[in-house]
Formats: structure tokens, sequence, C-alpha cells
């Protein structure tokens, strides 16, 4: 493998190969926003319906996650993961030939279907070849793509836009897609087959069909215009039914899709629902600046990719603090830091104007990218600590379906809040005041992870105390014995 820990080239090569797949999945999740105004205009959508196409990838993102392990282990990394590259580049290129709102949404599912699987199993294929003693180091590449893409991802989105059409916003991953699969073909090591439980095919199927019905109903508010609306109730009860016999099965079979049982645990679950609110936040309102900066402010799409990275930025500028202060403090602090800064700096957005300083809303922008930098990693720090390492492979695809499904139901209720208010708003005043309302929803959003984030601070105060005696009593014992 290596001599002296130094990793060898051909880590390197699979680590590549790996991060090569992973930008495009994690690009196409910032990418499409800029251009949802776009799409909207030329396929003839309103903002609740042209919203899923972020929406429905990021809930077939959510719904791969957890079987991309399973599957990994029933037919082998590298044949999983050829597969995920292939159905994303398919879907890809579907998306650019889509010719209406329904048939790119539909599109946009199968690639994140695709886009889902690349990044886990990637991760497996790397953590084979790297062995226990080089984790660390060739995992924490992984990570660059997941803090540049929300930087450049609509800065790219808006260089697009600017020179060709919205349909070169999918091909564009064709080119990387292709000499992805080839490198892979060719670098990707073979990962054993192993034997594995039956896969929780009943499980799968609550899920994937439960969590878009109550997302599907609580879009249909912005096209019905109430929440009595037969189309607006009957699909939500009807996932949030789904939902719960997920859960009831879940608690009840040996080896379930998802292990709800970690729930117990105050400080995983008050972790989790942060994060849950989290994503909700940071992704609902990545799908209102975007839309403010090109039809209240008429910016190009260009510089609109430029205004939008602020918020990317602050995040991956204050991530490497916030894991050194997580290590010295615990995530729970940290995680509370994060969520009240995120919804303070949320708040100037609700009194935007169309004439706003826009050098003040790039650091209000940086600031609350900076919130979320401090919310993520030390809520996920949090929760992973509160486990034993035998239950790490189950909260990994946890915390990254709540992650999404947050983003999801985030989207689909600013989107309709939005909607709502733009309705009527003929002048360019009344339109910043509507998305004024908007934010203050973001705003309410981000303010709901501060109750988790008590209670995890609380759940790590309790774990601590419990912890110190015990710690005492061996420091004790240890004395005791180097005496005698």
């Amino acid at each position: 493998m290596s001599v002296g820990g130094r990793i060898d080239a051909y880590v390197w090569r699979i680590s590549a190969v790996v991060v090569l797949g992973s930008i495009m999945s994690i690009l196409d999740t910032t990418i499409v926003n800029v251009a949802l105004d776009t799409l909207g205009r030329e396929l003839h959508s309103s903002i609740s319906n042209i919203q899923w196409v972020v929406t429905g990838y990021m809930l077939a993102l959510a719904a791969v996650i957890p079987v991309t392990g399973w599957a990994a282990r029933r037919f082998g990394a590298k044949p999983v993961f050829l597969l995920s590259m292939i159905l994303f580049v398919l879907g890809s290129a579907l998306c650019g030939l889509a010719t209406s709102s329904t048939e790119l949404i539909v599109f946009r599912v199968l690639q994140g279907v695709g886009g889902g699987m690349i990044l886990p199993v990637g991760q497996l294929i790397m953590a084979e070849a790297a062995g226990p003693q080089r984790m660390g180091r060739v995992m924490s590449i992984v990570a660059v793509p997941a803090m540049l893409a929300p930087i450049f991802g609509p800065m790219l989105g808006g260089l697009i836009l600017q020179n060709t059409t919205w349909r070169w916003i999918f091909y564009v991953n064709l080119p990387i897609g292709i000499i992805a699969v080839i490198a892979a073909l060719r670098i990707l090591p073979r990962v054993e087959r192993q034997r594995t439980e039956n896969l929780d095919f009943l499980g799968l199927a609550l899920m994937a069909s439960g969590l878009p019905l109550v997302v599907y109903g609580l879009a249909e508010i912005g096209v019905t215009g109430g929440l009595t609306s037969a189309k607006v109730i009957v699909p939500i009860l009807a996932g949030l039914s789904l939902v719960a016999l997920f859960a009831r099965h879940a608690l009840r079979v040996g080896r379930p899709l998802l292990n709800l049982r970690l729930f117990n645990r105050p400080t995983f679950s008050s972790a989790a629902i942060a994060m849950f609110f989290v994503g909700a936040a940071l992704f609902g309102g990545m799908i209102l600046l975007p839309l403010y900066w090109q039809t209240v402010r008429h910016e190009s799409v260009i510089l609109t990719g430029l205004l939008t990275a602020p918020q990317g930025l602050g995040a991956a500028l204050v991530m490497p603090l916030s894991g050194k202060l997580t290590d010295r403090y615990g995530g729970g602090p940290l995680a509370l830091f994060g969520v009240v800064l995120l919804a303070a700096a949320t708040i100037p957005f609700a009194f935007v104007g169309a004439h706003t300083s826009i050098l003040w809303l790039a650091i209000v922008m940086l600031v609350r990218g900076a919130g979320i930098g401090f919310s993520f990693m030390p809520a996920m720090s949090a929760a992973f600590a509160s486990l034993q390492r035998s239950e790490l492979s189950d909260a990994t695809p946890q915390l990254n379906v709540l992650q999404r499904v947050g983003g999801s139901v985030g989207t689909a209720i600013l989107a309709v809040v939005l909607q709502r208010a733009l309705a009527g708003a003929h002048t360019l005043d009344a339109a910043a005041a509507g998305y004024g309302t908007a934010f203050w929803a973001a705003a309410g959003l981000s303010a709901l992870a501060i109750v988790p984030c008590m209670v995890l601070l609380r759940a790590e105060r309790a774990a601590r105390r419990k912890v110190a005696p015990t710690l005492e009593a061996e420091r004790e014992e240890a004395i005791a014995e180097a005496v005698a």
C-alpha cells in the first residue's frame, strides 16, 4: 500500500476518479438554481411547478442513498459506481432534450437516482484502497467538491446561460461524465462482493412514495391557493400515513432500510433534526436569491451567479475552524451559534427592496454562509460522536437523507410562499416586498433549528457528566496500579 504512511499514487488516482464523478452530482444541486427563472419562462411554468426541478432531484438523492451500501456489497462497488455514472449521464442528456417542465422533472429524478449513488459508493472504494491509517487524508479531498460547488455552481450556471441555452446546464455533464466512466473502467479496482441480507423493499417503497407525496401536497398549495383543497390535503395525509407506516415497519424488523432506533438517543436525534431544518433553510433560500437578483434587480445570469457565491464562500471559510472548535467544545455550542447566526443573517433579506445595496447583501450572504458552516459540521459531528463504531454505517445514510428531505421540504414551502406573495405584485417595490415575505419564512425555518440545537447542547452536557466519573475512576485505578 505505502511506506512510512505515504499514500501511493494509485490511491490518489482512484480518489481523482471519485472526485470527478462527485463534482458533477454535487454541482447539479446548485447549478440549476440560477436557471430557474429561465426554465420557468421558456417552459411556461410557475414557480411552484418549476421548483420540482430542484426538489425532484433532491428527493431522488434521498431515496437511493440508503440503498447504495447494500447494492455495493451485493453487486460490487465498481459495477454500482459505473451504473450510477451512466444513469447520471443519461439523465443529463435527457434533461437537455426535454421539451416541457414535466419531462424535465422526470429526467431530473433519473439524474438524481444516478447522482445519489456516486458519492457514497465512491467513498467505499476510496476507503478500501486507502486503508484505516490513511482514511482521514484521503477522505478529506472528497470535501473539496462539496465546499466548492456552492461557490462555483451558480457562477458556472450563469456563465452557461449568458453564452448559450439552458440545455447546456445539463449537456455540460456529458463530456465530463464520459471521461469519468472511461477512467473508472480503467482505474477503479474491483471490490469483492459480500454476502448481504435481503434489501428492505417494503421500507424503500413506503419511504420513496411517502416523502414525495408530502412535498407534492405542500407544492400544490401554491397552485390551488389554499390549504383546504383536496389536491393539498389528500397527498399530504397519504404521504404522512406512508411515512408513519415506514417508521412502524423500521422499528419492528431486524435490518430496516433506515435504523430509526438511533433516534432514541437525545444527542443523535436533536442533531439530526437540526440538520433537517438547516437543510430546509439552506436549499430553500438558494432558490430565492437567484430569482430575486434576476426578476427584481434585472441582473444578468452571470452576475447572478457571482452574487450567489458569497454564501458558499462564507461556509467554506469557516468549516475548518468549526471543525477544530467542535473537537474542543463539542458540537452543541457550535451548532447553536451557527443556527442563530444563520437566522439572524436571513432577517436583513426580509427587508430587501428594489434598490438595496448589492454590497450590503453580499456581506450578509457571506455571514449567512458562515452560519451554515458553523451549523452543519458540528451537528453532524455531534451525531456521530454519540454512536458506537458499529452504528456509523446506519447513521451516515440517515443524516444524508434528512438533510436532503429537509432541503426538498424547504424548497417547496418557500416556493409556495414566494408565489403567493408575488400574486398581484405589478411593481418592482411590490415584487421586492414579496421576496421579503419569503425570506421571513426562510428565517423562520432557520429559527426552528434553534430548539433542537439547545436540546443537543443539554444532551452533550449530560453525556459528559456521565462519562466524567467513569474517567476519574479509571484514572484513580491506573494511579493505584502504578503505585502498587
